[in-house]
């Protein structure tokens, strides 16, 4: 038991596993952090009106958010190897509150749009919580928490369209921010009360930490492979979502917010993905998940050309898009935390910022699609996104079975 009341259970002589109570505050703390970058999604055209946004204007708001997480992820998650990791996931989460308080009180889109780059900064904690996690856990049980802790993750997400939409939809999409802000507030105390404390035995510059994730990205085969497969993945999940409460709020649907934030139940099967893919990567079955999803990535926007004008078959696309998404991400991270555990944090920030990136073209990509060919160039930018995946899978398995290879 450690001081802060939370147990790490002694497996083996040298080794650890968590328990489930640490696992389960990781899990909650990982998703209540995303959440933040997310809440936005349901109220883009309610934003819009309330400051007078054109609908190119309005889309960079996720554009903003996602920019912002990637700069986390690049400056501040190497930071994990570097401080006190308790003190650094506190300190964040009370910077996320500010911030949100700022978007809650933005007079102007440039003030919100401002804000929303921190918010999505700070938010980048959740990949601190994912590694922290992932150095916490026993040898043989990494994919299992990673797993888990992105389930909560997801869930942050998934919970987090849906709550922005109603609560937007009683008190205004400013209060959406204004709870948001107190929210994070509970959750510092909370995790300085119940994280155990841990530092890295690195001695090191911070400017020569951050040297390091970009040698590691460059020394590293399998890490590269991984952050392109992310990349990938995280911009075919940005060029649904950015668009599609545009979509939903016109003709032939024209559903409110609150109605718009109810399709984040979709995500469910992401959190599902999460789960099994982490414990296939535990038992060695990492090339047909990677198959399996990448395939989906691409098969995925069929069902969602089809539902521009059908709600059932629309959100079996998103069910099947959503699943491709996680499933290949946590099978990238399952794959990456055996490469230097003395390093997780910048190897955790060396690949979140690939797949930021990669949702960062995606929304760009997006919205402009969207803005000059509707839900039809969507669809198409979709596709070709998961052909690459497809392509990279086939001719990463046709090498490994070259002789010699």
């Amino acid at each position: 038991m450690t001081s802060s009341g939370i147990a790490i259970e002694s497996r083996t002589a040298g080794a650890s596993r968590m328990s489930r109570a640490l696992v389960l505050l990781m899990a909650a703390a990982a998703g209540l952090a995303v959440a933040n970058i997310y809440y936005a999604q349901p109220l883009l055209d309610v934003i819009r009106q309330g400051l007078g946004m054109s609908v190119t204007a309005t889309g960079l708001i996720v554009t903003a958010s996602q920019l912002g997480y990637g700069l986390g992820l690049t400056f501040l998650v190497p930071l994990g190897d570097l401080v006190e990791r308790r003190i650094l996931v506190v300190a964040m989460t009370v910077g996320i509150s500010a911030c949100l308080a700022a978007m809650a009180f933005a007079p102007s889109s440039s003030m919100l749009l401002a804000a929303a780059l921190m918010v999505g900064a700070l938010s980048a904690v959740a990949q601190v919580i994912v590694a922290f996690a992932a150095t916490l856990a026993g040898p043989a049980e990494i994919g299992r928490v990673v797993g888990s802790v992105m389930s909560g993750l997801l869930l942050g997400i998934l919970l987090a369209r849906i709550a922005a939409g109603y609560l937007a939809q009683l008190e205004g999409w400013r209060a959406v921010f204004a709870a948001a802000s107190a929210f994070m507030v509970v959750l510092a105390l909370v995790l300085y009360r119940g994280l155990p404390p841990y530092r890295a035995h690195v001695a090191v510059s911070y400017p020569a930490l951050m040297k390091s994730v970009f040698s590691l990205l460059m020394e590293e085969p399998l890490l590269r492979l991984r952050s392109v497969y992310g990349a990938i993945g995280f911009a075919s999940f940005s060029v649904l979502w950015t668009p599609l409460a545009m979509m939903l709020s016109r003709p032939p649907y024209r559903f409110s917010s609150g109605t718009i934030g109810m399709f984040g139940l979709a995500g469910v099967a992401g959190t599902l993905s999460a789960s099994l893919a982490g414990r296939m990567s535990d038992m060695g079955q990492v090339g047909p998940m990677t198959g399996i999803t990448s395939s989906l990535l691409a098969l995925s926007w069929l069902p969602l050309k089809l539902g521009d004008h059908s709600v059932l078959i629309l959100v079996f696309g998103i069910l099947l898009l959503d699943f491709a998404v996680q499933g290949l991400h946590i099978t990238n991270q399952s794959e990456i935390y055996s490469l230097h555990p003395d390093a997780r944090s910048r190897i955790t920030s060396a690949y979140m910022a690939c797949y930021f990136a990669g949702g960062v073209f995606g929304s760009a990509l997006s919205s402009f699609a969207y803005a000059h060919f509707g839900w039809d160039g969507v669809c198409i930018a979709g596709t070709a996104l998961g052909a690459v995946a497809t392509v990279i899978w086939l001719l990463t398995l046709r090498k490994s079975t070259v002789p010699g290879t």
